[in-house]
């Protein structure tokens, strides 16, 4: 019988300055705060915070102190987040949750950047028509993959002995063409398979890839266009030599990162935000071959509240014993579906629960997050006889198109 393990997310603005926050967390009956150390660019809400009612978080930020022996040589430099009070605004608003008996889960944004993509735009992913992404950075380069493993170690360096007590990475992979931001306005002008093909990166590191698995690299980009223009999937050798060169730089970007993190925090568990789709790009890339058998647990998002969600668990848990359910709070997930929601994602194999966003819920909905934890946590055993990684029975542990619901910065890519 598998004791579940709930979460909830929050951004270190939503911890500082609020001495209502720890209450709030504790309200919900959650096991520990998923706290952001490193995030993209966002706009966000704080609608309980004694002192405003936004953040604009103008760019993507390590939330911890760039310190220069750790980046030096480098060009991907990441930069702080000077909207935030302090040196080190992140182990703050750690140990004021420590303090309170909230642990953390340090969430790590790894190669989501729109600064870094704008000012090295040959780290950048393009897709089949020359046009870059900047807020993508592309994993086939060594650099990009350098960058995000000193970013995941400096996002846990030195943080309090205990505090921490796992580590959720987001974008161990490659992003494609859909980001929801800045007015985003492209919903639904390309079918499934354009996006795939749009989501395909085409720089000189990945056509070095496809040359060495043996397909010329201009026949792979003639093959994508015609298929981002025509809905055809691309010739199933093309789809084969894509998918592995992808996979092949996902495979060393996630190494390295997990390599950095576990040398920073040896024994804490480790979450990866993946998608059982291999084609997926985003926050949540697709299970490589290897994937699943490196991380703790695997985080897979289920913000539709439809059997789809249940389905992608289902598709999960039989890769990896630990699966983590990523259900959102805001709307327009309509509350009233949330409560058999979980409990299908509970059926389905998931024996943890993540809930987004405890900082950007609104006061009306604020009761749904205990309500969904005892919900989940009431509906008996994992389906996939999964175990908590932290091994402690109270452990301190991107949507469909067609649904409508997305995450903030999320890609759909090719579901």
């Amino acid at each position: 019988m598998v004791n579940p393990h709930v979460s909830v997310h929050a951004y270190p603005w939503d911890v500082l300055g609020d001495p209502g926050f720890a209450g709030r967390a504790r309200a919900t009956g959650a096991d520990a705060v998923t706290l952001a150390l490193s995030y993209h660019s966002t706009r966000a809400a704080t609608p309980h915070h004694p002192q405003r009612r936004f953040v604009d978080a103008r760019h993507g930020a390590l939330h911890r102190p760039v310190r220069a022996p750790a980046w030096a040589g480098r060009r991907l430099v990441p930069r702080g987040a000077d909207w935030l009070p302090g040196e080190d605004p992140g182990r703050t608003a750690v140990t004021a949750l420590a303090e309170a008996g909230l642990p953390v889960t340090a969430w790590v944004v790894l190669a989501h950047n729109s600064r870094l993509g704008r000012l090295h735009p040959d780290l950048a992913v393009v897709n089949c028509f020359g046009e870059p992404y900047p807020y993508a950075l592309c994993p086939s380069r060594p650099e990009v993959r350098e960058h995000c493993a000193t970013l995941a170690a400096e996002a846990v360096h030195d943080l309090p002995a205990g505090a921490v007590r796992g580590v959720s990475l987001e974008s161990a992979g490659q992003l494609g063409a859909v980001h929801a931001g800045c007015h985003e306005k492209t919903d639904a002008a390309y079918g499934p398979a354009a996006l795939r093909a749009l989501s395909v990166c085409c720089c000189g590191g990945c056509r070095e890839g496809w040359r060495a698995a043996g397909a010329g690299p201009d026949l792979v980009v003639e093959e994508l266009r015609r298929s981002a223009a025509t809905g055809a999937a691309p010739p199933a050798g093309i789809e084969e030599v894509v998918l592995s060169a992808r996979h092949a730089a996902t495979d060393a970007l996630r190494g390295g990162a997990l390599a950095a993190v576990r040398a920073a925090l040896p024994g804490v568990p480790i979450t990866l935000h993946a998608h059982p789709d291999p084609w997926a790009t985003g926050p949540s890339p697709g299970l490589t071959a290897a994937a699943a058998g490196e991380a703790d647990a695997v985080l897979v998002p289920c913000w539709p509240t439809g059997p789809e969600s249940a389905e992608l668990v289902r598709r999960t848990a039989l890769r990896h014993p630990v699966v983590d359910a990523y259900v959102t709070l805001l709307a327009p997930a309509d509350p009233a579906l949330l409560p058999g929601h979980v409990r299908r994602l509970r059926a389905a194999g998931a024996s943890r629960l993540s809930l987004y966003h405890l900082g950007l819920l609104p006061a009306d909905r604020l009761p749904l997050a205990a309500a969904l934890a005892a919900e989940f946590r009431a509906a008996g055993p994992t389906a996939a006889g999964g175990t908590d990684p932290s091994g402690s029975t109270n452990a301190a542990r991107a949507a469909h198109p067609s649904d409508g619901v997305r995450a903030p910065g999320a890609e759909i890519g090719a579901r």
